[in-house]
């Protein structure tokens, strides 16, 4: 029988007390000092890169929607599954090895947002989160208060507050997207918060766009009105790693399953925060944060697997510096690669006749997220017809409805193309003559 990762014991008995909790397995590369992993030695590590379609090695563009998980992932959650499967806060050894690996996974995260354990909050998806945090923020709330949402987000980060105007007479003021750029008119978020403002909820990037926001002007307007700042940085957070400190931001939610671990949500908030508010939830549960802010069981394999997932893009770089460190190191590197891929992408598809793309330019701050529509070929065949040649693209709205309405382009919407740390210059090559073919 295979041994248990999550704690070294040889005997039958484990040591919960002295057992070592790792949520992958030992590190995947044996890398020259100060680099980063390169693309082929990334690509090793993803078994979906293996598959074929169509005769076509297949491509896979739809980061933006949900990245591919590597082996280091799907091993420490079968790991847990098969050797410390149980439920929480039992006297017996699989139930303190759960509760360890819940502590240790809450320590990543930490390491990953550059915030405190205790400040960590499990859930199904960034969208339930956002709806929990909004409940609880507004049990006081009623008419009068108001919350600033924009165009330019995901409807996961609008959606959870117009319900308040249902629920609580709460007004919601919506910020206005400049379809010339693809940007937020930041003077118009500015007209839209006022002294009776409560929260400010805003993308760090835009998943449709690919547009990245100014999120220390966000913050210097929240603070300007006495706001809280509620940042969605589920598209962000593959891209660029997060810093709650330097954001000095309130909340900070994300989803695992874009950055190469599983379907998990993930939200950062302040610890006093997290304390003070009146989240709904069953006797006895625990009033601690962060636990306060947790719903029932949640997916204990896939929290295990969300901590791999960071901790296997922080051993993509070698050396010896502690886990935001080579975090820090490993996203560097990558950026910089799809920077490169992107400029490629999106140059080339400027110059096709009949391809209209969409958002910022790369000289503008944003993520390698090329979004575009073909003329006379609609979305969804567009999509359906690279899929032939193994070119995976997602489209339509991506939940950020009211950006795809401002285009003009309801109900077939864009077709987009999103750049991770497994493409290669080749695809980006397939892609870009694969649209040309479309488009002539």
């Amino acid at each position: 029988m295979a041994e248990p990762r999550l704690y070294a014991a040889s005997t039958g008995d484990t040591d919960i007390t002295s057992g070592t909790f790792s949520s992958m397995p030992p590190a995947p590369l044996a890398l020259a000092s100060s680099r980063v992993a390169s693309t082929d030695e990334i690509r090793s590590h993803f078994p979906a890169l293996e598959r074929r379609h169509q005769g076509h090695p297949v491509a896979y563009f739809d980061g933006p929607g949900g990245t591919q998980v590597p082996r280091a992932v799907g091993e420490a959650i079968l790991d847990y599954l098969y050797h410390h499967n149980a439920n929480t806060h039992w006297a017996y050894p699989t139930s303190a090895e759960t509760d360890t690996a819940f502590e240790h996974a809450r320590r990543v995260f930490a390491a990953f947002f550059h915030g405190a354990p205790d400040e960590v909050v499990f859930g199904a998806n960034m969208t339930a989160l956002t709806m929990h945090a909004a409940r609880a923020l507004a049990r006081d709330w009623g008419p009068g208060d108001e919350v600033v949402t924009t165009e330019l987000d995901h409807h996961a980060n609008v959606a959870p507050w117009t319900a308040l105007e249902r629920e609580r007479g709460v007004r919601v003021r919506r910020a206005a997207l400049r379809t010339e750029d693809g940007q937020l008119d930041w003077d118009d978020v500015e007209r839209k918060l006022s002294p009776r403002t409560r929260v400010l909820a805003v993308g760090a990037a835009s998943n449709a766009l690919g547009t990245i926001n100014d999120l220390a002007r966000a913050r210097a307007l929240a603070r300007s009105t006495g706001a809280l700042l509620y940042v969605d940085g589920v598209h962000s957070a593959p891209h660029t790693l997060p810093d709650v400190a330097a954001l000095d931001c309130d909340f900070f939610v994300c989803s695992a399953y874009k950055f190469y671990g599983p379907h998990v949500g993930v939200l950062w908030a302040r610890r006093d925060l997290i304390a003070a508010l009146d989240f709904p939830r069953l006797i006895p549960a625990s009033h601690e944060p962060p636990e306060r802010a947790e719903t029932g069981t949640l997916n204990h394999e896939g929290v295990v697997g969300a901590a791999a997932a960071v901790e296997w893009l922080a051993g993509l770089a070698s050396g010896d510096g502690d886990l935001r460190a080579r975090l820090a190191a490993t996203y560097t590197a990558l950026q910089e690669r799809s920077r490169l891929q992107f400029r490629r992408l999106w140059d080339a598809l400027g110059g096709m006749p009949g391809v209209t793309r969409y958002g910022p330019s790369p000289d503008a701050p944003r993520t390698p997220t090329a979004a575009f529509t073909i003329r006379d070929v609609a979305s969804t065949d567009a999509a359906r017809r690279l899929a032939e040649q193994g070119l995976f693209l997602s489209h339509g709205d991506f939940y950020a409805h009211t950006v795809v309405e401002r285009f003009g382009l309801h109900p077939e919407g864009l077709i987009r193309a999103g750049c991770a740390c497994y493409t290669n210059d080749e695809e980006i090559e397939r892609l870009g003559s694969a649209v040309e073919r479309l488009s002539g």
